[in-house]
């Protein structure tokens, strides 16, 4: 008895009025003025009802989405805004190979689990790219966490101290595509943290064929085992992130010193 009256109690309330509190309902912020606008230009213009659905719900769907982009984008926490757009594709012309890398941006590598490792030397442009990449990925829904190598051994060499770092651990390990830039700059020091290489490993091992890592290092392969100081731990390095990886080896002038010649040039 108590819910027909319920049931006839709604059906008296105006369609527009019950429309709002679904919406209300739901936690779709869309305002009686809103929907007044729509339902007029839908009458006037005989919209479809998936018109009229698109027109209602497309503006605050698309607010959503990018709010949630510029979430993932935050959480990254990339070190410098670059994007593809933004790069130089004429300076290097024959180092990037524009289409490649377009596919990359599709995020298609990040859903099949595949790895990307960029070998080059510095300043031509290799950091620049790999962020631009990592922003493509939050835009297309992917989690993704940026960190140079320093960063990342720092990170996990502090979380030893204080005893936090299976946590730490868990969070490399979750993000959709992990990028790990610079690779190679600094030495790892093993009188500092002789754990150094083992934790990068462990965070390498753990993502194997179940998540993305991209790596961007100025070190060729076979120099791996002195940067790492274990010939075996490197080599067991590799192998987890390597097999099955697009692998990109980049050559070509450094923007930066080429960027001061020319203004040295026009200084003098």
């Amino acid at each position: 008895m108590q819910a027909m009256k319920a049931k006839t109690t709604d059906q008296t309330i105006p369609l527009r009025d019950r429309c709002l509190s679904h919406f209300a309902a739901l936690r779709i912020p869309i305002e009686a003025a809103a929907l007044d606008e729509i339902l007029a230009r839908a009458e006037k213009e005989s919209f479809s009802h998936l018109s009229f659905l698109d027109r209602l719900l497309g503006a605050e769907a698309g607010a959503r989405r990018e709010r949630a982009v510029a979430r993932r984008i935050r959480e990254a926490r990339f070190a410098d805004n670059k994007t593809m757009e933004g790069f130089d594709w004429t300076f290097n012309p024959k180092t990037f190979d524009r289409v490649q890398l377009e596919e990359l941006a599709t995020g298609d590598f990040i859903r099949r689990k595949a790895n990307l490792v960029m070998v080059g030397w510095s300043g031509i442009g290799k950091s620049h790219i790999i962020q631009a990449l990592g922003q493509k990925a939050c835009v297309h829904g992917y989690r993704v966490l940026y960190r140079t190598s320093a960063q990342l051994l720092a990170d996990l060499t502090a979380s030893l101290a204080d005893k936090t770092l299976p946590a730490r651990l868990r969070r490399y390990v979750s993000p959709d595509l992990l990028i790990i830039d610079e690779f190679g700059f600094d030495k790892i020091e093993r009188t500092e943290c002789p754990e150094a290489a083992h934790l990068l490993y462990k965070i390498i091992a753990s993502r194997n064929q179940k998540r993305s890592t991209a790596l961007v290092t100025n070190v060729d392969f076979d120099k791996w085992g002195d940067y790492l100081s274990d010939g075996p731990l490197a080599m067991a390095f590799l192998d987890r992130l390597v097999d099955g990886a697009i692998i990109l080896k980049l050559k070509g002038k450094c923007y930066r010193a080429e960027k001061a010649k020319a203004e040295e040039i026009h200084s003098s």
